[in-house]
């Protein structure tokens, strides 16, 4: 993964204009444009508090910040790029806790800001093409670590995934249940159907809508067959595993698709330079809204 150094990002972005300024050019990289009517009429340094951009033909105050994650967010536009480069460079991710520690905010403030970046992340996969690894995991705590009054009664959460081999990239997916039918609708839309699916020798995947399937079978011990497996999509959920248990301990199956959207996306755009993976995270703010009672168990 390419990295930016803490020292570094501060020697770029030494404050809260500067991180404006980066927002600014990321959102509007040939000059600034009304987020409401997209005219390119617009009047710089206004009075307004907190809306320092107006636009002459609606009239209408806006800010950076305007019809994007940030919107309505009282943390600084540093706040807001340092959360982003932490989150961008932990190939782990980090918990609430730690970040509340490095941006100096409250916990509860370092997580709804951390779901929100991750909100970033989501919907920023296009289909897979090529040789295609495909398989499925569960996500939840060891059996063996629950007391006995709550052994085999906290369901595992199924996800399953994809991994383009040529290009490394990842899709992930929260799952209701992995049945053959799910797996179907699933494949048909994050796989091109021109792809060669390579998968384990479950039954779920019989009926994928792909050009090829090959399996490797994994009940007789059969990992690599010629071409043929599943490792590369394995390896990937051995980071997710590591990660939840080393990292976070545990993640509420209500929220487990953001944290897929963050491993998938930070996973996808680990070759890029750290400008430009941080450049994405800005532009995938843009056009979203996620509210703290969205996200809230209320």
């Amino acid at each position: 993964m390419n990295t930016m150094s803490l020292a570094a990002f501060f020697r770029q972005f030494p404050d809260d204009a500067a991180a404006e300024r980066f927002f600014i050019a990321a959102r509007w990289p040939a000059g600034i444009r009304c987020p409401r009517c997209a005219s390119d009429n617009i009047q710089e340094q206004t009075t307004h508090k907190t809306m320092p951009h107006r636009c002459r033909t609606c009239r209408r105050f806006f800010s950076v910040r305007t019809g994007t994650l940030m919107e309505d967010s009282k943390l600084g536009y540093h706040t807001w790029l340092l959360a982003s480069h932490l989150l961008r460079t932990a190939k782990k991710g980090v918990s609430s806790v730690a970040l509340a520690e490095q941006l100096g905010v409250c916990q509860k403030t370092a997580w709804f800001l951390a779901h929100r970046i991750r909100e970033a992340w989501a919907d920023q996969n296009e289909p897979l093409t090529g040789t295609v690894e495909a398989d499925e995991t569960y996500v939840g705590g060891l059996e063996r670590n629950r007391h006995l009054d709550r052994k085999h009664q906290i369901p595992k959460v199924p996800v399953v995934g994809a991994r383009e081999r040529a290009s490394g990239r990842v899709v992930a997916s929260v799952m209701p249940a992995v049945t053959r039918a799910a797996m179907e609708d699933w494949i048909a839309a994050h796989v091109s159907p021109a792809a060669r699916l390579y998968t384990d020798e479950s039954p779920v995947y019989n009926r994928a809508p792909v050009s090829q399937h090959r399996t490797v079978k994994h009940k007789q011990h059969q990992y690599v067959l010629g071409d043929v497996s599943s490792n590369g999509i394995e390896s990937f959920w051995a980071l997710l595993k590591r990660s939840y248990k080393g990292v976070y301990h545990w993640w509420s199956p209500k929220h487990l698709h953001r944290y897929l959207a963050e491993f998938t996306g930070r996973f996808n755009a680990r070759e890029l330079e750290p400008m430009e993976q941080l450049r994405g995270l800005a532009v995938g703010m843009i056009g979203k809204r996620l509210c703290y009672a969205t996200l809230a168990d209320i």
